[in-house]
């Protein structure tokens, strides 16, 4: 059944979504693309626009060129983010009309830093401005002209529902481990503060993914897919790229999210999980902050969809439909221009005197924090009050300053975490304050970026205790602040050396980067506590060369380096975009695009009945696991219908018909007792017999199978450690089992089992194989490859050699046979010019040179081979009426086949099936 998401979404590509009104007034279209209907499913190579109806011509036309004029003929890339990096004001003058600057505060805006000079950076985003239906289209030209900007606008209600209710009240919880227990906020409910949690509410994902579609008709308007990378930002918009593969299958696309991605043991609890995983694997490269949150992320593929990723020369990729998904992990970083501009502005130089003599002689420890509950501001004050508690030297020599930036919104536990705040605060300066005096300095307004940085100058130690953080780039700026700037007259020690001591959480995204910084669990008061007074009581050459360390690692891992970084690896992900063809299916969130080899095409029906029909020497090796009966059957006997096929193909005396099968020789020879003629190849080939009146052969003359008694001990050892695993014995091999099993640590175990027996059995004539959830034990010499080229090279010594060969089957197994199929006409074990059809089952990459999609089209196409070899027809006369028979049958080029007499009164008449007779 298709889920309710996936309904909309398709509702909402088809312009249908009714139930939250249309968006903004003032969006520019080109030609009429908002009215016209998406293809559901694409089935052809190149991209969708050419499946549409003649009726939407101009639109599809229109949609890939731009209306926006580039500066020079070559690659953008459109960076499309939540918000703009521009700040939009109204006239102050009295005029009508706006006013727009850069944000210069915008880390969005510093990544143009890092972009190759010859590429355009273009934006597209929602402005931080309600902008009139009536005035949106000025705006919107301004933007682009002035700024390389498109804005996206969203209608308040939609707004609502997106950003406040979708992202930051549910989404945004979520990805940093807040579980949603509480209800969802009803619609005329005050929007809640980030954090305040609730429930899945699917009207709030409706939104959500409607608002992305808005972000995706803005990107369509200035797009020119073949020339143009477009990198998304962050969780706003992560149903964007599933927008964009449906119309543009070919486009370069990159995502990037600034939050922690969580464990799949909270992940999986998202109604739509699927969905977002779907959607992002759209893309051609993602990034994250961290190992732990691409793990995270590569975890849940894993166990919800059944991917598993690899890692080759240093790069991470997942194979999804003959695509790989480059996985990047890059922390982002500041920008350092920006920052030391700040720190040359006189009310900086001005405020840090200031400072200095506030706080002279004492030792000043900072935070800088948003106010929200993920922050640990409450952990990090009941921390300064042990170390004061246990370390009463500090008392009053310490000082906490607290910047807590205001909140964006409202919410009960943003009201609890604030009244919680301040009574701590109000409790430590009672207890511990004196004359001239304050442990704890709170600051909850707004702070200007020359205040923030002079407080960073004067500041001993930098404490952030975030208990979830995606990145946070407060340490960032402290450590360029404390090495200031030549010349400065806030820093007199400036040409000695410098210092910084850093108390960050383990839990936000910059801990892994900052190896000189004392790291903490926030949860654990005191040992944070002991990490405060350790910071500032250390040694002024330890706090030296930590500084240093720090200073060389984020002076040159600035948002320049990282933008570089991730464009550099965009590049090198799509580097075979135009070379191999794709194909585009499925519905929703469910659509991907299939690449292929450029030489692998689905089999044609017509082209393999007309070889067919011409050989008169033709061999067909069929899998049966996947093949014949799709996986996922609970019945693996096979059908009547198959069983009639079967004996059809085998009964035709130019056939060698062959099951090449993993199983037993006992399963296959039960099932298949009905085809007398049918050819068995069992356990991948080492058991073979050419009918059913034949015995088994063994492959090899190997009869020593005293490995089994090293190897199933070993195997036993893995199965009772790993639930839901099991060890299938063979006559021939040992295989273990572990698609039961969490994936995870089946996977894991598996690795370990493979080593582990590798080391075992190293002086033992047996390969030791991992597959699709297995470890596998199994003579040398023996494999699916080598039993076909053992078939081929028998008919050839027996004069019969192959001038047809097909050979199916869907897994890692049969691509040995393909391999080898495609080398047998070099070495002259078939005819010359021989038709070789080796074909996969599903579309997917492989050594064959075909495929079919499923075991329905293999079943389909033998059933087509079958009836190209009916039995020649038989008439049963009379012998009374044998001559008035005979003389009435017009002969054409062979006569009459007579059989054997079958009783005194009638014989059996053979005809060749091209002979013409009378009744």
């Amino acid at each position: 059944m298709m889920s309710r998401s996936y309904t909309n979404l398709l509702d909402l590509a088809a312009g249908n979504f009714a139930a939250l009104g249309p968006s903004g007034g003032g969006r520019r279209r080109l030609g009429s693309f908002g009215a016209k209907r998406m293809p559901r499913v694409m089935t052809v190579p190149g991209t969708l626009s050419d499946l549409d109806d003649d009726d939407d011509e101009q639109a599809a036309t229109s949609s890939v060129a731009s209306d926006v004029p580039s500066s020079a003929v070559g690659e953008r890339l459109i960076v499309v983010a939540n918000q703009l990096p521009v700040v939009a004001r109204r006239r102050s003058d009295g005029d009508r009309g706006w006013a727009f600057s850069w944000d210069e505060d915008s880390l969005l805006l510093r990544l143009r830093d890092g972009v190759p000079d010859e590429m355009e950076v273009f934006f597209v985003g929602s402005l931080r401005a309600d902008v009139p239906p009536g005035e949106q289209d000025e705006v919107s030209q301004s933007l682009i002209d002035g700024f390389r900007c498109a804005p996206v606008f969203l209608t308040p209600e939609l707004n609502d529902r997106f950003y406040h209710h979708f992202c930051k009240r549910y989404l945004w919880p979520l990805f940093h481990y807040m579980l949603p227990f509480a209800s969802p906020l009803q619609p005329t409910a005050e929007a809640a503060a980030p954090g305040d949690g609730g429930r899945f509410d699917r009207s709030a994902w409706e939104a959500y993914v409607l608002a992305n579609k808005h972000f995706y008709e803005k990107v369509v308007e200035v797009i020119n897919p073949e020339d143009d990378y477009v990198w998304v930002q962050d969780y706003h918009l992560m149903a964007l790229p599933t927008f964009l593969r449906r119309r543009f299958n070919r486009l370069r696309i990159g995502f990037f999210l600034h939050s922690p991605f969580p464990s799949s043991e909270i992940y999986r609890t998202l109604p739509v999980r699927e969905e977002v995983l779907r959607t992002l694997l759209n893309c051609d490269l993602i990034g994250f902050h961290t190992f732990d949150y691409a793990r995270h992320f590569l975890s849940c593929c894993s166990r919800m969809l059944g991917l598993e990723y690899q890692s080759k020369r240093g790069y991470i990729g997942l194979e999804y439909f003959g695509r790989t998904v480059g996985i990047k992990i890059m922390p982002m970083g500041i920008h350092m221009g920006q920052l030391q501009s700040v720190l040359r502005l006189p009310e900086k130089e001005d405020k840090v005197a200031e400072l200095r003599q506030q706080f002279q002689g004492k030792a000043v420890l900072l935070g800088v924090d948003d106010t929200d509950i993920f922050k640990g501001i409450n952990l990090k004050l009941l921390a300064f009050e042990n170390m004061l508690m246990m370390h009463p030297k500090w008392q009053g020599r310490a000082v906490l300053v607290q910047i807590a930036n205001p909140p964006r919104g409202k919410g009960k536990e943003l009201e609890a975490i604030q009244a919680e705040i301040r009574e701590s605060c109000d409790r430590i300066n009672r207890e511990f304050g004196q004359t001239g005096y304050s442990p704890v300095v709170f600051i909850d307004r707004n702070v200007s970026s020359a205040e923030r940085l002079a407080y960073y100058t004067i500041a001993e130690c930098v404490v952030v205790t975030a208990v979830r953080d995606g990145m946070n780039l407060t340490p960032y700026e402290y450590i360029v602040c404390r090495q200031g700037i030549p010349g400065s007259e806030s820093a007199p020690e400036v040409s000695g050396p410098k210092k910084s001591m850093l108390v960050v959480s383990e839990f936000i995204g910059c801990s892994p980067s900052l190896s000189g910084a004392i790291r903490v669990n926030p949860w654990n008061v005191e040992t944070t506590a002991e990490a405060l007074n350790e910071a500032i009581s250390m040694s002024e050459q330890e706090k030296q060369l930590r500084h240093g360390k720090h200073y060389r690692y984020v002076s040159t891992h600035d948002v320049a380096y990282w933008s570089k970084s991730f464009v550099q690896d965009l590049e090198r992900a799509c580097k075979d975009h135009f070379r191999k063809p794709c194909w585009g299916i499925g519905l929703g969130f469910g659509f991907r695009v299939v690449a292929l080899d450029p030489h692998f095409t689905k089999l044609n029906l017509d082209t393999i009945i007309m070889s067919y029909q011409r050989a008169k020497s033709r061999v067909i090796l069929l899998d049966y696991d996947g093949t014949l009966v799709p996986q996922t059957s609970i019945d693996k006997k096979p059908s009547s219908e198959i069983l009639r096929i079967i004996n059809t193909l085998c009964s035709d005396s130019n056939n060698t018909v062959f099951i090449v099968s993993g199983r037993s020789r006992d399963s296959l020879g039960s099932m298949f007792a009905s085809c007398p003629k049918l050819g068995i190849a069992a356990e991948h080939g080492y058991f073979l017999r050419w009918t059913r009146d034949e015995g088994w052969q063994s492959s090899t003359h190997t009869s020593d199978f005293g490995w089994m008694q090293m190897a199933e001990p070993v195997m036993n050892l893995y199965t009772e450690s790993t639930d839901g695993s099991y060890i299938e014995t063979k006559e021939t091999a040992l295989v273990w089992h572990h698609q039961d099993a969490d994936p995870g640590f089946g996977s894991t175990q598996a690795k370990e089992m493979l080593d582990h027996l590798e080391s075992v059995l190293s002086n033992e004539p047996v390969a030791v194989k991992s597959g699709q959830f297995i470890v596998e034990v199994k003579p040398q010499g023996v494999s699916k490859g080598l039993v076909a080229e053992k078939i081929l090279t028998l008919m050839k010594e027996k004069g019969q050699q192959a001038d047809f060969v097909l050979c199916i089957g869907d897994d890692r197994s049969d691509e040995d046979m393909f391999e080898n199929i495609a080398d047998v006409m070099k070495r002259n074990i078939v005819a010359p010019k021989t038709p070789l059809f080796a074909c996969t089952v599903g579309q997917k990459p492989s050594k064959a040179r075909f495929y079919l999609d499923d075991t329905f089209e293999v079943v389909n196409m033998l059933s087509l081979l079958a009836d190209a070899s009916e039995p020649d027809p038989v008439i049963e006369l009379e012998e009374d009426d044998l001559a008035t028979s005979v003389s009435a049958i017009d002969i054409s080029d062979e006569p009459p086949q007579l059989g054997n007499r079958r009783d005194e009164g009638s014989f059996r008449l053979e005809l060749p099936e091209t002979t013409c007779y009378d009744d």
